[in-house]
Formats: C-alpha cells, sequence, structure tokens
C-alpha cells in the first residue's frame, strides 16, 4: 500500500518560480532502477540534472529514498510530477 503525504489540493502556499524537493521511497532491490525511474518522471516535465538526485538507503535496508531538487515554475508543474510519481511501480511512500 502507498501513503502519499503530499497535498494534491488546488491550493497552495507555494510560491513559484521556485526549486521544490520531491521525496519518494520505493523498494530496495533493483535501487537504481527506482531511482532512474524517479528521474525519468520528473525529467518528463522539467529539466532535471542527475547531479540534483539523491538517494539513500532506509535504516533497515527495506527501502531507497530518493530526493530530487527541481527548478519549477508553476502548481501545474508540481501536481503533474506528483502525479506521475503516483504511478511508479515499487513506490512506498511520496513526500
Amino acid at each position: 500500500m502507498m501513503q502519499v503525504i503530499a497535498s494534491n489540493s488546488k491550493e497552495t502556499l507555494q510560491q513559484y518560480p521556485c526549486e521544490y524537493l520531491f521525496k519518494a521511497f520505493g523498494c530496495s532491490e533493483p535501487a537504481m532502477e527506482f531511482v532512474l525511474a524517479v528521474h525519468a518522471v520528473i525529467n518528463e516535465v522539467v529539466p532535471v540534472d542527475v547531479n540534483d538526485i539523491k538517494h539513500r538507503p532506509s535504516s533497515k535496508g527495506a527501502y531507497v529514498c530518493v530526493s530530487v531538487a527541481a527548478y519549477l515554475e508553476n502548481e501545474q508543474q508540481r501536481q503533474n510530477i506528483y502525479n506521475a510519481l503516483q504511478q511508479l511501480e515499487g513506490l512506498k511512500y511520496l513526500l
């Protein structure tokens, strides 16, 4: 079961343009496959350099946390990315 903590509300307190940090937790095996999938999803909406991706295993190694800093111009981009990330195979949590 996937849990989404980020709000999908049309109203937001976020001011644009801005750098926004997405965090996705997914299956640790194969970890790099999940990391690359997160990058591909975000990169379809806004360009993201591979150097803007950070990942680390959870304390028990069951999950991998992928953090991606992306420069967003508007709320629609943020919503599009969250909607696409929710479709990722292996996604457990999304912040």
